[in-house]
């Protein structure tokens, strides 16, 4: 091999970046989220390497008298610390979701508010799948009322909670 040919090829090498996996800057991640008060459904997260933020979409229309159900989150977690497959985001989210109170043609509305500090962990099983995990308390506000820590009820009126904040997306860069 000449000179030139290799002086080329260690420049080319040189020049092109690492492959690096989880919280990649400026990527957009697609999939579904779910808080820890439940509230979820189809995400969308944008990464900036440094914190991610996203939202999710979610709708439910069951067969029958029960009238449809909306909910609507917004996330932002500051990565803390992270490592080539995974990161540790410390932030919080808010949800609201407009469910129906009895059967129709009599139900009413009430709007769930939950805020949620707390701490999630992306871990990424390739350059771009991430499997996230959230934990944190769970603060409910207008119609929802009361305070949860992973396993409690809110407004302790029932059984347990859905006390898991889980996810999965694709991020495209």
């Amino acid at each position: 091999m000449s000179k030139t040919s290799l002086l080329t090829s260690l420049l080319l090498c040189a020049a092109v970046g690492t492959a690096s996996a989880g919280g990649q800057a400026g990527s957009i991640g697609v999939g579904a989220q779910y808080q820890l008060s439940g509230i979820g459904g189809l995400s969308v997260n944008y990464d900036t390497g440094l914190f991610h933020v996203g939202g999710a979409l979610g709708f439910a229309d069951p067969q029958g008298p029960t009238p449809a159900t909306f909910e609507l989150s917004g996330r932002f977690y500051y990565h803390v610390h992270h490592s080539a497959f995974a990161d540790f985001g410390l932030g919080g989210s808010i949800g609201f979701a407009s469910v129906p109170v009895g059967m129709a043609p009599n139900s009413t509305r009430a709007t769930d508010v939950f805020l949620e500090p707390g701490f999630e962990i992306r871990a990424f099983l390739s350059s771009n799948v991430a499997l996230s995990a959230t934990a944190g308390i769970v603060i409910g506000a207008a119609d929802a009322g009361g305070v949860a820590i992973a396993g409690s009820t809110i407004g302790g009126t029932g059984g347990p909670l859905f006390d898991a904040g889980v996810g999965i997306h694709y991020y495209f860069y």
